[in-house]
């Protein structure tokens, strides 16, 4: 099963209302002296079962670090538990391969809140359509029609023709089946070392028994479909267990009447959902679903931001290399479309409190200096920008020149230019990251 098929048709799209949702919370803070969402929603939350015999046996998948080559990492040592499913250390990489002494290539993402992520595509997903065009000709559409700016409570951008949708931060797997398998691989991950040898480890795990219950003897015999109902139980596994997508936040519980926000966690969230001041929602979607579905603070598409180079990565000792997202280098079917290039996919903001590694190359360790990128990047870029030996501000210097004109300046507060006022205060950006704390999940309501 598709992850976006598990449940309610048209997820992840905003009705008019959530439009109007997004625009009339810049008032709450004046509006609800109590704390309180003055116009509460019921949220509708993926169902709580126990798990299947196809999900036990991918939780015993996802918990072994016998899979790898040091015998040391498992899925769950990156995607830890008791950090969203995030990384649980506090450098910008994970550590893997034989000796676990190998940089993964780039921050590792949560595994949060993906049975919702739609396919890989260029411009609006198109759900089942039989007719989709293919990603060459939607790029080159893409090259030539213009480009809405996106503003929070604003519905047009989700037309644009840029790639969405898709895992990982280029989006190269469609599936949790498919995604589960690429750092079982990596030889700076898991390091699994091939097929053969992973398909031999699963034969004499602990848990080898439970193939021949579910496929039949012969399913030991069939390395590629051992291999390949591994990874789909541990794709089972991620839709089935709830932790993988609890909703249960503070903001969460706020939609819903349950819970109260603070006043800096309402002024948070009033700038959040500003579009003349931090404009988060225009890509972090805050607003609940036509369907009641809570938001899942992304609108699934890709930008390209500029952030600057992570010198603590060992790639990037080489000058000539840089990580160009869509473009490559880890995807390669997208690479002549140099449009995109320098693109990552827009990541889910809730639970992102709990991290230590932002952006794609983990170049920020604190919301703090992720605030500061946005509200300097175009006015005071010496803030956040390194200096070259005779002073100048390297800005973008994490892409080659020909790709800055990728760089989006057009989505406040990106719209800003050198020497302008920045869009937000110290408090303003003190209120935000109140309300982004507001998202990490496992809040418990008062008695």
């Amino acid at each position: 099963m598709h992850s976006r098929t598990l449940w309610l048709l048209g997820a992840g799209l905003l009705s008019l209302a959530g439009a109007v949702f997004a625009v009339e919370t810049r008032g709450l803070a004046e509006a609800t002296p109590s704390g309180l969402n003055p116009n509460p929603v019921h949220l509708y939350r993926p169902p709580v079962a126990p798990l299947s015999a196809m999900a036990q046996l991918g939780k015993a998948i996802f918990f072994d670090a016998s899979l790898s080559s040091s015998g040391a990492l498992s899925c769950a040592s990156c995607h830890s538990p008791d950090h969203a499913y995030g990384p649980p250390n506090d450098g910008p990489v994970m550590l893997g391969g034989a000796t676990l002494s190998r940089q993964g290539a780039r921050a590792v993402p949560s595994l949060t809140y993906l049975e919702r992520q739609p396919n890989f595509s260029i411009g609006p997903d198109k759900g089942d359509d039989d007719n989709i065009i293919d990603l060459a000709q939607m790029a080159a559409l893409g090259q030539q029609a213009a480009r809405t700016t996106k503003t929070a409570g604003g519905t047009g951008a989700s037309a644009n023709i840029v790639p969405q949708g898709g895992l990982f931060w280029d989006g190269r797997a469609d599936t949790l089946q498919d995604q589960a398998l690429f750092p079982l691989l990596d030889p700076n991950e898991m390091d699994g070392g091939s097929a053969e040898i992973v398909a031999d480890k699963l034969r004499h795990a602990s848990y080898a028994g439970r193939f021949v219950e579910l496929f039949g003897a012969g399913v030991l015999k069939n390395q590629r479909l051992l291999i390949a109902e591994a990874m789909f139980a541990v794709a089972r596994y991620q839709v089935e267990e709830v932790s993988f997508h609890p909703y249960s936040s503070k903001y969460d519980y706020w939609l819903e009447g349950k819970a109260r926000l603070s006043e800096s966690e309402l002024r948070g969230l009033q700038l959040f959902n500003d579009p003349d001041k931090a404009n988060c929602a225009g890509c972090h979607t805050s607003a609940p679903t036509r369907d009641g579905l809570p938001p899942l603070f992304t609108d699934h598409q890709y930008e390209a931001l500029g952030a600057p180079r992570n010198a603590a990565l060992a790639n990037n000792r080489d000058p000539n290399y840089f990580d160009l997202g869509v473009c490559g280098p880890h995807r390669t079917d997208v690479a002549e479309q140099t449009q995109y290039c320098g693109m990552f996919l827009t990541p889910t903001l809730r639970n992102t409190a709990t991290r230590h590694a932002f952006f794609h190359n983990g170049a920020f360790s604190t919301l703090e200096r992720v605030m500061d990128f946005y509200n300097f990047r175009d006015t005071n870029p010496d803030k956040v920008f390194p200096h070259a030996a005779v002073g100048a501000v390297q800005k973008y210097d994490d892409l080659p020149q020909k790709y800055h004109a990728n760089v989006d300046v057009t989505d406040p507060p990106f719209d800003r230019h050198l020497g302008d006022k920045p869009a937000m205060t110290e408090q303003d950006e003190a209120d935000i990251i109140a309300f982004l704390k507001t998202l990490t999940d496992g809040y418990k309501l008062e008695n």
